[in-house]
């Protein structure tokens, strides 16, 4: 239980609850959409068409996509912008890891970083892909123990 805040008060412990969602724009928010729905398996349930989004979830986590607008769109930059590294998601297994690599690799306008490896000494293993949209995703899996 958490101690409510006013203002100047100093409290012990977080006073969220999480993150809600995470809001993620992308230069082209139909293979964004097409992305995890066809090779993550994740499902539509909202959106606005006038400001383009799409509202997406695996049962756990939300995402907003929104739709980049303008001319220039950049590629994020850790060592020169202020934002998202990357999306990381989790596996329940080791295997579940392969079998996500091997469908996401071969999606239309996927980049693979690199393929499943350590992270660091291990024992957790992951990889990196950047989605047709244009995001950083890794996926990962930590064995329990």
């Amino acid at each position: 239980m958490t101690t409510p805040v006013t203002q100047g008060q100093i409290t012990q412990g977080p006073v969220t609850q999480g993150i809600d969602h995470l809001g993620l724009s992308v230069s082209d928010l139909d293979a964004s959409k097409d992305f995890f729905e066809g090779a993550l398996g994740w499902t539509q349930f909202g959106g606005w068409p006038d400001y383009p989004s799409v509202f997406m979830t695996d049962g756990v986590s939300r995402l907003t996509l929104w739709q980049c607008k303008g001319g220039q769109i950049n590629g994020f930059d850790r060592h020169a912008n202020v934002g998202l590294h990357h999306l990381a998601l989790k596996v329940a297994s080791a295997q579940a890891l392969r079998d996500v690599f091997a469908r996401v690799s071969q999606w239309p306008g996927v980049t693979v970083e690199f393929a499943p490896e350590p992270a660091g000494k291990g024992p957790r293993e992951h990889f990196m892909i950047y989605e047709p949209g244009g995001l950083r995703i890794e996926v990962s899996h930590t064995p329990a123990g």
